[in-house]
């Protein structure tokens, strides 16, 4: 007589044991990023988190939710898991700041085809680190381990943070007026976005990730593209206080010419120097293997400015003195100036040499 075969979630690629014994390898890294206003602890249900004891008076909740996006194939096929997280937690804390909010806690979504305990360790620390260098808490999140959705070795991110400001210190940008000054602040390299056209012209060089970087002679090219996001929150906050500036920009999806224009009034434009810095050596081989004009550039990436940061003119020197004492590279972009009827939003202007163009150049946001 056959015996009907008694089955298993196992049996179906799902390992509850492996889920949580990865539960509790993350328990210290998600303990050390604890601050004040956190009430629970990882593992309940819901997660708790008290803003009278973070001390606020009389707060405005801001949240954002964002993932790594097309970065993460470079981080699997390089083998390499231990900086995503931060690129997750950056790129939701960085939306956060530029409205004047201080991120308070950060949850994670971590989705994959067969978890691996040692690869989701990795990624979730670097989300830890990401929390840590932010001042967020991560005070909960998801794993889900789906068979059948992921191939073996892939998986996804993504990443939900809340923070707060006080009603009277909210950043709008309807203040922001003629003669104001724009300051940039470094990137770290790419961050995450346009990882699309990035591996595109990787593959098409003939290049693999584990050779060696063309454009930094101490990194392999995986590790030199996965430089993590920078995270200005610390340096940002600090800022803040002085009382100059009037509105951020993170420079994120849509690049440079097409962030800036979300914090500006309809009756002004930025006008953008790019002799202001030098193109940093992985967008100036990017520019060179794509053969890419100065507007798809300006459109794509952020050409090395992370943050853009309008500034009373009277309070650029207080402004700039303060990010640098935090460690950030300060940049004098421009300024905003009146804007005509047909004039768009945002004008990046180059002579011949910068950006590595050989003739003089512009680049122009779409509104």
């Amino acid at each position: 007589m056959n015996q009907k075969k008694t089955y298993t979630y196992k049996d179906a690629g799902v390992d509850i044991n492996a889920g949580n014994d990865l539960v509790e390898a993350i328990k210290p890294a998600a303990a050390s990023t604890k601050r004040p206003g956190c009430t629970s602890a990882l593992g309940g249900f819901g997660a708790l988190f008290d803003l009278k004891a973070a001390g606020y008076k009389d707060p405005i909740l801001v949240s954002g939710t964002d993932g790594v996006g097309t970065k993460l194939k470079v981080a699997i096929e390089s083998g390499k898991h231990d900086t995503v997280g931060i690129d997750l937690v950056a790129m939701c804390v960085n939306d956060l700041i530029v409205q004047g909010a201080e991120p308070l806690f950060f949850l994670d979504y971590f989705a994959t085809g067969h978890l691996s305990v040692e690869a989701g360790r990795a990624i979730i620390e670097g989300i830890a680190e990401g929390c840590r260098q932010a001042g967020a808490a991560l005070i909960g999140g998801e794993t889900a381990e789906m068979p059948g959705m992921y191939r073996d070795g892939d998986y996804d991110l993504a990443g939900f943070c809340v923070g707060a400001v006080e009603r009277d210190n909210i950043l709008t940008g309807e203040n922001v007026s003629e003669g104001d000054i724009l300051l940039g602040l470094a990137s770290s390299g790419v961050h995450s976005n346009g990882f699309s056209l990035v591996r595109r012209l990787v593959e098409d060089s003939g290049l693999g990730y584990n050779d060696p970087c063309p454009f930094d002679a101490g990194k392999d090219f995986g590790t030199a593209l996965l430089e993590p996001t920078k995270i200005y929150v610390k340096s940002t906050l600090a800022a803040l206080k002085a009382g100059y500036i009037k509105a951020i920009s993170h420079i994120t999806g849509g690049g440079f010419v097409e962030n800036i224009p979300r914090i500006l009034p309809d009756d002004v434009a930025a006008h953008v120097d790019a002799n202001g810095w030098t193109l940093p050596p992985v967008f100036d081989w990017l520019r060179e293997a794509g053969n890419l004009e100065p507007l798809e550039m300006a459109k794509t990436f952020n050409c090395g400015i992370g943050l853009v940061v309008i500034v009373k003119a009277n309070g650029v020197d207080e402004t700039q003195k303060i990010f640098e004492q935090f460690g950030e590279t300060v940049y004098s972009l421009g300024q905003v100036v009146q804007r005509s009827a047909d004039e768009p939003a945002t004008v990046v202007t180059g002579t011949a040499g910068s950006w590595g163009y050989d003739a003089p150049w512009q680049a122009v946001s779409a509104k």
